[in-house]
Order: structure tokens, then sequence, then C-alpha cells
């Protein structure tokens, strides 16, 4: 995936013979992939006390900065749509002030609040993680932020949410109000005050398996509150102003990808749709998802199976396209990959989060955004013309492959013997290994080259991985390649499934 680079200095002088802009800014839609709090309270069992901890929540923090400080110009994105925030399970403990926590620890880093020769106060080990997001970017000054938090509750179905998502702002909020839904997290509606105008932003994060029937509906009820909100929204003002952003744990082009689903909630429901136009028409669509922005082939944030999966998603209303409020500016949507940060420089695919070393990497997602602009025309019935519109309703059915370069990978075989390559640093890279099969519950190898020792092989296909396993007894030498990665503290080779040996 390559990065897809936006010239952030647009040239004002020129939008300014059409229009004379007010503001502009930045919105970015990103799943931080779990960032939790330190209290030991936690639904899911990678992140117990035992296994996440101060250290690791301080990487943690220090590269979520690292990623959003690549958008206007070190300052980070005016408006940030982020997911997989964790609920608090422990809201006795939460911090009620916000502004005078910040305040209170001005001259001390969230690092050293974590990570120094002190032992953590209950207070600070109390802390809920999105305010430890906000006191770690207000250490790398980037400007204040407003923080609106989704609303979570005993799901109705006996599921506990551990998750919830966040927007963060410069801009007031006028409003705040959570969604629920059935199955899934809440979805979280900020009303914000843009210099005199109100923008609507959604935070959704649906259900999760994109690809699994048995799941979509759960992910239909979620569509349909949010189609239902919408639709009351646009009622009273047709050109409202609203962007619906998250992770929708579905494709954009949902309805192609998987002729299975009699309906999806993306395209049925929600009617996302492709044709920039379109939205123009009188009783056309109101919404347009802006990877259609993108050529086919450049449509993808996420991996999956070695597939590139849009489930980080952005949508805009008709009233953004308008002479009146907030206007979308055209083709600035783009994917935040940025090789030798959070993109891998060989596969470019997501470098993700991993425990091992104290904690390294980022997400399983990259960040999607675009920018905007205030416009003081104050004309509803005049619309901005895109340059080389979008005029396809759908997607194509076609998954966009995300190969390896298994070309490159490094054979360990042919390390000296003092070099270790089960490191870190190493997480997320390409590795051909060769050895003896030294036990089939769980598949491991033992290693040839390097320092010796043992890694766990594994394939995400259930039915490739299990073709593979059970052509293999302990004692037969294999060779695969893949990545390295890390999974309950065993050092792993993941195969990819096309690339699993046939004998």
């Amino acid at each position: 995936m390559r990065v897809f680079r936006i010239a952030f200095a647009i040239t004002l002088s020129c939008v300014a013979t059409l229009v004379a802009p007010a503001r502009v800014f930045t919105v970015a839609v990103y799943n931080v992939e779990n960032l939790f709090d330190i209290d030991g309270v936690s639904l899911f069992d990678e992140y117990q006390p035992e296994t996440y901890g101060p250290q690791h929540l301080a990487r943690k923090l220090e590269n979520i900065s690292r990623v959003l400080q690549r958008f206007n110009g070190g300052d980070g994105p005016d408006i940030a749509i982020l997911s997989e925030i964790e609920a608090d399970q422990t809201p006795d403990t939460t911090v009620d002030d916000v502004d005078a926590f910040l305040k209170k620890y001005a001259r001390t880093k969230a690092r050293t609040l974590l990570t120094g020769k002190d032992r953590l106060t209950p207070e600070l080990v109390g802390v809920p993680a999105h305010v430890w997001l906000l006191k770690q970017l207000r250490d790398d000054r980037l400007s204040p932020y407003r923080a609106a938090v989704g609303r979570w509750r005993q799901d109705p179905t006996g599921h506990t949410v551990a998750q919830t998502t966040v927007v963060l702002t410069r801009f007031p909020i006028v409003e705040q109000r959570t969604h629920d839904t059935d199955g899934a997290r809440g979805i979280l509606e900020v009303v914000l005050e843009v210099d005199g105008h109100r923008l609507h932003v959604f935070n959704n994060h649906w259900k999760s398996g994109a690809g699994d029937p048995a799941t979509e509906p759960v992910r239909l009820g979620n569509a349909q509150v949010l189609r239902d909100r919408l639709d009351e929204i646009l009622r009273a003002d047709p050109n409202a102003d609203v962007i619906l952003g998250g992770d929708f744990n579905s494709q954009y082009n949902q309805k192609q990808r998987y002729p299975q689903m009699p309906r999806t909630a993306m395209n049925d429901v929600l009617r996302s749709q492709g044709d920039e136009l379109a939205l123009q028409m009188p009783g056309g669509p109101d919404l347009y998802n802006l990877w259609f922005e993108l050529p086919n082939d450049r449509r993808g944030s996420d991996v999956f199976r070695d597939e590139w999966g849009t489930l980080i998603q952005m949508l805009v209303t008709r009233g953004l396209y308008d002479f009146n409020g907030i206007q979308y500016l055209d083709n600035t949507f783009a994917v935040g990959a940025f090789p030798g940060l959070n993109a891998d420089e060989t596969s470019r695919r997501p470098v993700r989060w991993q425990f091992a070393g104290g904690g390294s990497g980022f997400s399983d997602h990259f960040p999607v955004f675009a920018m905007f602009r205030t416009v003081e025309d104050g004309r509803r019935d005049e619309w901005s013309v895109p340059t080389n519109p979008s005029r396809t309703v759908t997607g194509p059915a076609e998954a966009v492959p995300a190969p390896l370069p298994l070309e490159s990978a490094t054979v360990v075989a042919a390390l000296p013997r003092d070099v270790e390559f089960r490191t870190a640093a190493n997480i997320g890279k390409l590795f051909r290994v060769s050895g003896t099969v030294s036990s089939v519950k769980p598949f491991r190898l033992a290693v040839e080259g390097s320092t010796g020792g043992e890694i766990v092989l594994w394939v995400r296909d259930p039915a490739v991985r299990a073709t593979f396993f059970g052509r293999h007894k302990v004692g037969d030498r294999i060779e695969v390649a893949g990545e390295l990665g890390q999974y309950r503290g065993d050092w792993q080779v993941v195969i990819p499934d096309r690339a699993v040996p046939s004998k």
C-alpha cells in the first residue's frame, strides 16, 4: 500500500477565487487497536497486569501520538474519530475534571508518570485511557483537544462492552449523545460548532466479522440505528453537514464483496454509495462514501487473509457539497500509511501493536483522513464541482490483494549463530525459516540457524491450516516463509494462506 500524500499547503489564493474560506480543517478516522488503561480491570486477557503494564501504555500513547502528528504539519487532525478505546470498567476511579488533571501534571510527562521511579499513585492507576491520550498529546505540544466519550452499558444480549469510541476535537462541543445498539458498541453523535456552523459527527464501531453472514444481522441493526437518526436530521435540514466515520466492520463494497448476504448493513440499510454527483440530484442519494475518491487498487486500510479491507470509513452528506456552512475539499480523502512508521517498509502493511519488548507497533488499521473548509456564501442551492468525480454507484466484487514479498524474506538459516531474529524490532518482518517439527499441538519448529530455539507456525485459514499441519509429524523437516509475530508470549511465524507449502 503506497502512501497517499496530499498537499496540505492548499493554494488558498486559487480557492479564494471561488469562495472565501474562513477555515480549513482535517478530520481523521483511526482505530488505535485497544488503547487500554492500567487499572488491572480488563475484559481482555491480554490486558491483565501480568502482560500489560505502565511501560506498554506509555509506548502505546507515544505511538498513537506519532501517527496523529503526521497531520497538519505536526499539530494533529482538528477532529479525530477514534475507536477501540477501553470502556473503563472502574468508573469510581475516573478523572472527573480532565482539565484540572492536565493542569496538575502539566510539568511531568506521561511516560514519567507511568514509568518513573516513584510508584503509581491510586489516582494515576485509575486514570482512564482517553485521559492518558489527552495527556500524551498535550505533552507532545499538539493543540489542546476536547473529548467526547461514548457511553457504554450492559448490552441487552448480556454482552459487556469492552471498548468505546472517542471524538477528539478542537471545536466547541454543542451536544453529544450515544445511540445504543444491540450486540455492539453504541454510536456516538457529537454536534460541533465550527466558526458558527453546526457539524454533526458520528463515530461508529459496528459488530465485528465483516465477511461472516452470521454476524451481518447484528450490523444490520447497528446500521438501522444510524440510518434512523440520520433521517431525523435530514428531515429537519436536507442540507445538514454530517460526517459519518469509524470502524464499520464492513467493506465499503460489502454487498458486492459478499453476495451470499441477502442484505448488507453498509449498502442496503445505510445506503452508502459512490456516485458523487448524484448527491446534487433532487430525490437522489444523501450519502457519498469517500473510498470512491481513490482508484480501486488503492482502497484499503487493513489486511485480512492477504486482502486489503476498508473497515475504516468516512461518509459525507450532500450538505458538505453546498456553499453553506462546511464543505468537503475535493479529492483530499487519503489513507495515512507512513512507511517506516505505521506501515512496514517492505510489505506496506500496517505495523500492528505487539506486547513484546515492553510494547511496539501501532495498529492493525491505517487511519483515513480528509479535509474540509467553512464557506461564508450561505448558498444552499449552489454546489461545488468535483474534479474527476466518481460516478460508480457500487464497488467491484473483487478484493484488492495484499501479497507479501516473500522473495525478500530474511533466511534465518543463513544468519550467524549469535544473531537472534526473534526480537521486538523484527515483528512484522518477513523470514524464511527451516527446521524440524518438534511438536504438533501447538505446531512448533526447532529452528536451524540464528541462536536456535523454537518457533510456533501459524496459518490463519482453518482449512488450510488443518491440511498443512495434518501432513506433518514430529521429526519432519520443513521450510516456510512468513511474518514474525508474538502471541501470548510465544514467538510465531504466520504463513500467508497462499504461501503454505503444498508438500
